[in-house]
């Protein structure tokens, strides 16, 4: 087989494009890489640092400390697991369902429920119906607020049912012969073989639930059912950081507040970080499966 030689066009387009790539990648991390190194430095010589920032000045976990102390820390990672966890469940099965529906051959419906179903990706209800529907449903200030009225979304159907689309019809009169019906054929013939675009999907669901505030802070009023971002929330936007930590001085206590807000996002930040490694191998060959046929 002939190779190509690369005339002096490529190798010049190679080398910016490795420069630009090197660019992008440089200020994408770098504003991470700051919080990680504000939250393991000394509060006091932090506050006096300028400048950039790629280790920490001193070393001190005191931030941590101060952020694990807060309860209500603790009471948002237990409702954000409750949401992310039971929501993605739901919003994966119910977007199957839905998906596989509309990727069938012969409903003569399907074309005119297509059409209803795109046009809400441009058209909203607005906030006050949404809330008022919230209300009347009798969701108002419960968890469930946060799951049902968002249970599917719109794209993430329609690439699951580009998905399901591309499965050979083959396997489904197989299995309608061996006597399944569509519920087994679902669960066992078209989700087995659509499991990279399933973890793509989960995992879009679980990033939005896990990074949502502002529905909790529009249908809850109960503190004790906020999740971990509207808590993130006060501590950061609010300057809520007064009790979390336990210095005399004001000025330490000032201090120490401005590292607790970097330790608090780090602390928010980990727990969906993990999952990324797990998904990965899944991520750009379920949205290429999801994306590409049709």
């Amino acid at each position: 087989m002939a190779v190509m030689k690369k005339t002096p066009g490529d190798y010049i387009f190679d080398i910016a494009n490795t420069i630009f790539m090197w660019f992008m990648i440089i200020i994408t991390l770098y504003p991470f890489i700051y919080v990680v190194m504000a939250s393991l430095s000394t509060p006091k010589l932090f506050l006096a640092h300028t400048g950039l920032l790629f280790k920490p000045v001193g070393f001190s976990l005191e931030s941590y400390e101060a952020v694990l102390r807060n309860p209500n820390i603790k009471i948002g990672y237990l409702n954000t697991l409750f949401v992310v966890l039971v929501g993605t469940f739901f919003n994966v099965i119910a977007t199957s369902i839905g998906a596989y529906v509309l990727s069938r051959k012969g409903p003569f419906w399907k074309g005119p429920l297509m059409v209803v179903i795109v046009i809400t990706m441009f058209v909203d209800g607005g906030l006050v119906p949404n809330y008022l529907l919230v209300q009347n449903l009798g969701l108002y200030n419960s968890r469930w607020a946060l799951i049902l009225p968002g249970l599917i979304s719109t794209y993430n159907m329609i690439v699951m049912r580009t998905a399901f689309q591309g499965i050979p019809e083959s396997l489904e009169e197989s299995a309608r012969i061996d006597g399944a019906n569509d519920w087994t054929i679902l669960f066992k013939v078209i989700i087995p073989l659509a499991i990279p675009t399933m973890a793509v999907i989960s995992l879009f669901y679980a990033v939005s639930h896990w990074n949502s505030w502002f529905s909790a802070m529009i249908y809850l009023k109960d503190k004790t059912k906020y999740p971990l971002q509207l808590i993130l929330r006060d501590i950061i936007v609010q300057s809520q950081v007064s009790d979390m930590t336990t210095m005399d001085s004001y000025m330490d206590r000032y201090a120490v507040s401005q590292t607790v807000k970097y330790a608090t996002i780090m602390v928010a930040t980990i727990p969906i970080l993990c999952v990324y490694p797990f998904l990965q191998k899944y991520f750009v060959k379920g949205v290429m499966i999801g994306a590409v046929k049709g």
